[in-house]
């Protein structure tokens, strides 16, 4: 049992859904984790209809690589940031991107090239046999 005296961090959803108009739907494009589908988020989501969710592929795991970039604007720039409006926060992201860009650093791979391309044939695979 969770204790009176601690509070929970409001998340992103909650307060979206506390303090938006209802009349704009919310696109969320998350990994294929299989909490994101559990039946008390699938209770939530049917619930709130607003929210969509689009999942990324299973074998796509060079989408994980953007994962890093999202994190760090976010610790960066967007959390505990208090924009007033939609250009406030549009800035806030370009202005860190901006930074980001003057200063890149490269991305570099762990996975073994072969591996991934064996897991993309194989999902392929799994394509074709479904049509």
């Amino acid at each position: 049992m969770k204790s009176a005296s601690k509070k929970r961090a409001p998340t992103i959803v909650n307060l979206t859904v506390r303090r938006r108009s209802t009349k704009f739907t919310v696109h969320a494009v998350i990994d294929n984790y299989a909490a994101h589908k559990h039946p008390k988020v699938l209770q939530w989501l049917a619930r709130h209809p607003r929210f969509v969710l689009h999942f990324t592929p299973t074998s796509a795991s060079w989408l994980n690589a953007v994962e890093g970039l999202f994190a760090l604007l976010s610790k960066r720039r967007l959390k505990r940031g208090v924009f007033r409006s939609v250009q406030e926060l549009k800035n806030a992201i370009q202005s860190f991107i901006a930074e980001t860009n003057a200063n890149p650093k490269p991305f570099i791979w762990t996975k073994d090239p072969d591996k991934i391309i064996a897991a993309v044939r194989r999902g392929h695979q799994v394509l074709d046999s479904i049509h």
